[in-house]
């Protein structure tokens, strides 16, 4: 009997897993957002889902049309590797204004500081 269920909860499962090969469709960027987004720098931030900093930046940088690339170095190794090694951090948020040489490194969040630092990077 137990052979039994076993084998009806294995074929269950077999036919009730998700394949993976399909692919969630993008969303769209306006031509106008995206020429409105040439203006800033690259940004990158460094976050984890239960931070509401975190939370915090992301939600000011979407509603104010700031494009950004998010991170979750709870689920991204070579992310939590980069955050603790290249840039010295234990803690979230990080954002990261520019590329290579010209980066400014932002720990915390505030909206204040974020300007700030945003207007440091428009003149690298």
């Amino acid at each position: 009997m137990k052979r039994s269920l076993y084998a009806a909860l294995a074929i269950t499962l077999l036919f009730h897993i998700p394949s993976g090969a399909e692919v969630a469709p993008q969303s769209k960027l306006s031509p106008a957002k995206a020429e409105a987004s040439k203006q800033y720098p690259q940004i990158v931030l460094y976050s984890v889902a239960w931070c509401p900093r975190c939370r915090e930046a992301k939600e000011y940088l979407a509603k104010n049309d700031i494009p950004f690339i998010n991170y979750d170095v709870e689920v991204d190794t070579k992310a939590m590797q980069d955050l603790t090694i290249k840039y010295n951090s234990t803690g979230v948020p990080v954002i990261i204004f520019g590329k290579g040489n010209d980066e400014i490194i932002m720990k915390g969040f505030t909206p204040e500081l974020f300007q700030e630092k945003l207007q440091k990077a428009r003149f690298k």
